[in-house]
């Protein structure tokens, strides 16, 4: 989670968070419908690109696969499903990436997917995650990212398509189990691979077409070459700033029939979520903060996933120290700390996961997750000194125990009793054991922001994306009147390699809030609560 310097002016959440809206439309906390269709469509598109890095230039080949509808209706949205971008690079590229002590690769993805209808463009940022691999002695090192895209409605009749444009690649190290490190080497190191599409891909990158209209004809063939991601399209009308049919005022310099562009999910009601707000006795002070967590949490034994719903966070924001020297950067590091806060534990509020244990047994698990010590944020910035761009890495490290509360097997309540728990805490495998022993859940997160471009990625006042993979711990105390369930608990959750993804919302500065307004999005409440109820994402 990013920390920035107490005394520096709080940028606003419509500058932190702002996406352009040139082309295109971003509705948040909107829950997309599935247009009519008559079936799908599977697509896979192998692009060659061409990524930079240190060592320069290199070749790369690109995979992208996703489910699109036959057809569509005008103004009717829909989502490409099953969305996977597999990466592959070169072995010279593996060579750039071996650092000392570094024995893994962890990869987050954002591919710039251009969206046409007739001569209207917008632009779609598809996100992807992949699951921590090795690092490979020889040969090529491939990566393999989902994640949820955004939701696309076309505003008339005509072949809307779909096309790969630039990829960014956030790439961070891992060290070997087990190596020496120290405060200058705790992480073997991070960069972002930028990739374009080579000049001899295959149809320009394009990787669908979905005829939209009630007389649209079938999907078929390439359409005429859609103009760059990001302008309004020849014919579109002047930008006037009137309503464009929608119900909505259109944005200045976007096209009047341009795709809309529709944030993937939407946040629950603020009813649904528990307060978050600070109080007599957790009294804030001038560097507390306050945000939503949400996310899933893969049970590899149970082949699914749990969901966490959104959880108050409170934060205290540290201060930036000076980190090592290097003649590129200027680099601060900072420690934060956080707490979990329900009902005045430090928890989150109880959540209901469903299973089938055993590939057969239906489950269900009534459970929180406890904190059993301080949370902690550690936050390297470093600011290139070429071109000012700021770069930030961020470890979140939280002893969170997972306490069961009920528990039901194929329709029969099981009494779990009152200490049914995990023996330790969740763990992770730490990038720095010697300076973090312990069992702890470790969540990395990075966040980038170039002058003059909203910035990208995690960063703590904005929230974003963490991701990490866990064990889960032998349960004990669980059961009641003689009745051991313990080992049931044990064989069908414990064990390792269960991938975890949050996604933390904007935080509220306490002692600066910023409330909704004209000019800026909202990020706190009238009483001082989060403004974003954040959208858990796979």
């Amino acid at each position: 989670m990013k920390a920035t310097p107490a005394a520096a002016p709080r940028p606003s959440r419509s500058r932190v968070r702002t996406t352009s809206i040139a082309a295109f439309v971003v509705l948040a906390a909107l829950v997309p419908t599935t247009a009519a269709a008559t079936g799908t469509q599977e697509v896979e598109a192998e692009l060659p690109y061409v990524c930079a890095l240190p060592s320069g230039q290199l070749p790369a080949t690109v995979r992208v696969s996703a489910e699109f509808p036959e057809r569509a209706r005008a103004g009717e949205a829909f989502t490409p499903s099953g969305v996977t971008t597999t990466v592959r690079l070169p072995a010279e590229a593996v060579a750039d990436l071996a650092a000392p002590d570094a024995a893994e690769v962890r990869a987050a993805t954002r591919l710039d997917v251009g969206v046409a209808q007739n001569t209207a463009t917008a632009t779609a940022t598809w996100r992807g995650t992949a699951e921590p691999v090795a690092l490979p002695e020889t040969g090529p090192l491939t990566l393999v990212a989902t994640g949820d895209v955004p939701s696309v409605a076309g505003r008339g009749d005509g072949d809307l398509t779909f096309s790969a444009g630039a990829l960014a690649i956030d790439l961070a190290l891992g060290a070997a189990e087990g190596a020496a490190t120290d405060a200058a080497t705790a992480d073997p190191g991070s960069l972002t691979v930028d990739c374009t599409l080579a000049e001899d891909a295959p149809e320009r990158g394009l990787l669908a077409t979905v005829p939209v209209g009630t007389d649209a004809p079938g999907a078929s063939g390439a359409p005429s070459s859609p103009e760059p991601a990001g302008t309004s399209g020849a014919s579109g009308a002047p930008d006037d700033g009137q309503p464009d049919g929608t119900g909505e005022p259109r944005p200045e310099g976007q096209s009047e029939r341009s795709p809309k562009v529709l944030e993937n999910g939407g946040a629950p009601d603020r009813d649904d979520v528990p307060p978050c707000r600070y109080d007599e006795q957790h009294p804030p002070t001038d560097v507390s903060l306050n945000a939503y967590i949400t996310g899933y949490a893969n049970v590899n034994k149970m082949k699914g996933a749990a969901y966490l719903p959104p959880s108050c966070v409170l934060i205290e924001q540290g201060l930036p120290e000076p980190g090592p020297p290097d003649p590129d950067y200027l680099i601060f590091d900072t420690v934060s700390y956080a707490d979990f806060h329900y009902e005045e534990r430090k928890q989150t509020p109880p959540f209901e996961a469903t299973f089938l244990s055993f590939d057969f047994a239906p489950v269900k698990a009534t459970m929180v997750m406890e904190q059993t010590g301080p949370m902690r944020i550690d936050s390297r910035m470093k600011i290139r000194l070429s071109d000012f761009t700021t770069i930030t890495d961020t470890y979140v490290r939280a002893p969170l125990v997972l306490r069961v509360l009920d528990l039901e097997v194929n329709g029969t309540p099981l009494d779990v009793g009152s200490g049914c728990r995990t023996q330790t805490s969740l763990t992770s495998k730490d990038p720095d054991p010697a300076h973090f022993p312990g069992d702890h859940l470790v969540l990395y997160g990075r966040g980038e922001q170039t002058v003059g471009l909203p910035a990208t990625g995690y960063l703590l006042l904005s929230g974003g994306a963490l991701s990490g993979e866990m064990s889960v711990p032998a349960f004990t105390g669980c059961g009641s009147d003689g009745e051991d369930l313990d080992r049931l608990l044990t064989a069908s959750v414990s064990g390792p390699g269960n991938f975890v993804k949050q996604v933390q919302g904007q935080t509220c500065a306490i002692a600066a809030p910023v409330f909704p307004s004209p000019e800026n999005e909202g990020q706190c409440t009238e009483d001082l609560q989060p403004y974003e109820i954040p959208v858990a994402e796979r």
